[in-house]
């Protein structure tokens, strides 16, 4: 009966969780999808993507937000916990975990301005550095060769900064880094110029100076860039920026701050009148000091002139010059001597040089060695003959006993068969070989017979 019945209920549909969730973000994106949520900010943190994420909360309710890399990145100000701020963004479903929240676009604090904020943020973190303290800050020379300046290159400033100074110090040198002093980019060129001036040492002061304006305007010398660069100069800085209610980070960092661009100039260098009026002065001064110096070393002078010391000292001076007169003089009759005793000597050896007659001692020695030169050839050549004469005869005696010789005459010379010579028939044995060497050729024998 029950297969029979007719069902005529609703037809359900059935969601899946990801159709649910699409769903649900439609309706959100289509009922906020530009909304203005204030809240305060708890749970933030800070993702290594640059991403932001908190929470916004209020007595009773809290809200999920997110703020992702592109939008951070512009904002004036560092979200903390516990800020009051109003953002502006839309709502939407984050499928993966299910949640709602809020997708931040823009952000700023309430009741305080986003560069207000920043501003003070910077300058607590900046305080807590101790880049304010007293014990930092650099003094100005008192007479630089060469002030550097880091402004926009047209404009008021430039012109009050180089009119103050041609009033106060017509042949000081400017050194002028032209800059942009508000817009993108700005604080990057106003650090380039610091960095430039300092490793170059174009100055020995620095002036960083720009006109009046808003927070906006003057924004660029809020920077912490801009702050650090000023903080690390070698070179003494100025901060001339705005007019004398404005206050910039830079400001506070500056080794000096002037109210305006014109009172700065006036800072760096005094008049030049002044100076030739401090040195005419201390030339006065120095002058009347060594007057007075002079005086009382001219009045001690004399009085210990008239002191029994110095009486006696000039006393034995006086002697000892004396004494050194006369070992002068004596000196002088001693070195006279000398020189005519020395002169009288040379004279007597002159005159015997000029009497010795060189060129007949020459003439006399050339003969002897002339003799001597025949003397010796003729000794020579009888020893000469003497070893000519002997040596023909030791050859007639050397031929006449050559053996060869001999052998000529008809002779022979006999040898056994061991070579030895044989002078006796005994030495040989009948039948025994034996050699027998003749003027011309050799004969080979045997001994048949002996006779004695």
């Amino acid at each position: 009966m029950s297969q029979g019945l007719l069902d005529f209920g609703p037809a359900r549909r059935i969601y899946s969780v990801a159709e649910l969730s699409l769903e649900i973000r439609n309706l959100f994106d289509q009922r906020f999808p530009d909304i203005w949520v204030t809240g305060e900010i708890s749970n933030c943190r800070a993702a290594g993507s640059g991403h932001l994420y908190f929470t916004l909360k209020d007595e009773t309710a809290q809200l999920r937000a997110v703020c992702f890399r592109n939008q951070a990145r512009y904002l004036k100000f560092k979200p903390r916990d516990g800020l009051a701020v109003v953002a502006r963004g839309r709502v939407s479903v984050y499928e993966s975990r299910g949640e709602y929240q809020l997708y931040v676009e823009y952000l700023e604090p309430a009741g305080l301005g986003a560069l207000q904020l920043a501003f003070e943020q910077l300058k607590q973190k900046l305080a807590a550095e101790g880049l304010f303290d007293l014990a930092r800050k650099q003094p100005l020379p008192v007479l630089p060769r060469a002030i550097g300046v880091v402004t926009s290159p047209t404009g008021a400033v430039i012109r009050d900064i180089l009119r103050v100074l041609r009033r106060r110090f017509r042949n000081m040198r400017v050194v002028l880094y032209p800059v942009k002093v508000q817009g993108d980019g700005a604080a990057q060129e106003i650090v380039q110029g610091i960095e430039c001036i300092n490793r170059g040492g174009l100055a020995d002061v620095l002036i960083v100076a720009r006109g009046g304006g808003s927070l906006e305007d003057l924004w660029a010398f809020n920077e912490e860039v801009v702050a650090r660069a000023i903080a690390a100069s070698k070179i003494p800085v100025v901060s001339a920026v705005g007019h004398e209610t404005d206050y910039t980070i830079s400001d506070f960092v500056a080794d000096l701050r002037a109210p305006t661009p014109s009172a700065a100039a006036e800072m760096v260098v005094r008049p030049k009148q002044d100076f030739i009026q401090e040195l005419d002065h201390r030339a006065r001064r120095l002058t009347q000091v060594v007057r007075y110096q002079l005086s009382d070393a001219r009045h001690a002078l004399a009085k210990l002139s008239l002191h029994a010391v110095f009486q006696t000292m000039r006393t034995r001076i006086i002697e000892r010059a004396q004494q050194v007169d006369d070992g002068t003089a004596m000196l002088d009759r001693l070195m006279r001597a000398s020189l005519h005793s020395t002169r009288q000597e040379w004279l007597r050896a002159s005159a015997g040089v000029v009497r010795y007659d060189f060129r007949r001692v020459i003439r006399s020695n050339r003969t002897r060695v002339d003799e001597c030169r025949r003397c010796v050839a003729d000794t020579f050549r009888r020893v000469l003959l003497n070893k000519r004469h002997r040596l023909t005869h030791l050859a007639d005696v050397l031929k006449e006993r050559n053996p060869q010789a001999i052998l000529q005459r008809g002779y022979s010379i006999t040898r056994d068969a061991q070579g030895r010579l044989v002078r006796d028939a005994q030495q040989v044995e009948l039948g025994a070989d034996v050699s027998i060497r003749l003027a011309r050729g050799e004969l080979a024998a045997a001994v048949r017979g002996r006779r004695t």
